[in-house]
């Protein structure tokens, strides 16, 4: 039996092996688990509209069947509108998490009413469904269209604003519909400055792997 390994796949497009491997860090960090990670291509602001959502799901289907090849024993699609999620659990042989459903349901177990942090003022499909009542509103922080936004100056501390609008609206806990919230540490400015828990999409994701994998 192959020894585990969770792979990841980034649905945003880059040549810098710390970027790629940032969400796979803090998931081995966190829950000791090996894990390989690889982006999609030609998509260098990642997924933040139906349309990139669309264009990304064959190259997340494909990049995940390949890592399956190279060794992982489950998938984490690092996205949280979890694209392709159907289509990779029924063509692969290994569990397949999404990162957005994973943090619904997270959130879910902590108790009390859930506000979203996204890129967009909907939340992405698959949280809705799993927070349903639980919602109390979902906000995208000032100037922060895509998730390369949020490495701009100032975008964390307009993430944390966003987030105190949903805490002042009865939000309990903060989940982050997109996953390069983990890739600025958004979790501790919101846990330090609102007093409330942070969701994070990705380490939501590595959790049930954790479960899944063993």
């Amino acid at each position: 039996m192959s020894d585990p390994l969770l792979g990841i796949v980034r649905v945003v497009t880059s040549d810098d092996p710390a970027f790629v491997g940032a969400h796979g860090a803090a998931i081995r960090a966190r829950y000791q688990i090996a894990t390989t990670s690889a982006c999609i291509p030609d998509q260098p602001h990642g997924i933040h509209d139906a349309v990139t959502e669309r264009r990304a799901e064959p190259k997340v289907l494909d990049l995940a069947a390949g890592l399956v090849d190279r060794g992982a024993t489950a998938i984490l699609i690092s996205c949280a509108a979890d694209p392709a999620l159907a289509a990779a659990r029924a063509a692969l042989p290994v569990p397949v998490i999404g990162a957005g459903s994973a943090a619904a349901a997270v959130a879910l177990g902590l108790g009390g009413r859930i506000g979203v942090l996204g890129l967009n003022a909907a939340p992405p499909a698959p949280v809705t469904a799993v927070l349903g009542d639980r919602l109390v509103g979902s906000l995208r922080p000032a100037g922060v269209f895509q998730t390369t936004d949020l490495l701009e100056p100032g975008a964390t501390d307009r993430a944390v604003d966003a987030g105190r609008e949903l805490v002042a609206a009865g939000a309990e806990a903060i989940l982050f519909a997109c996953t390069g919230m983990t890739t600025i540490g958004l979790a501790g400015p919101i846990r330090d400055r609102l007093g409330v828990p942070a969701v994070d999409a990705v380490l939501a994701g590595g959790l049930l792997a954790s479960y899944a994998m063993r």
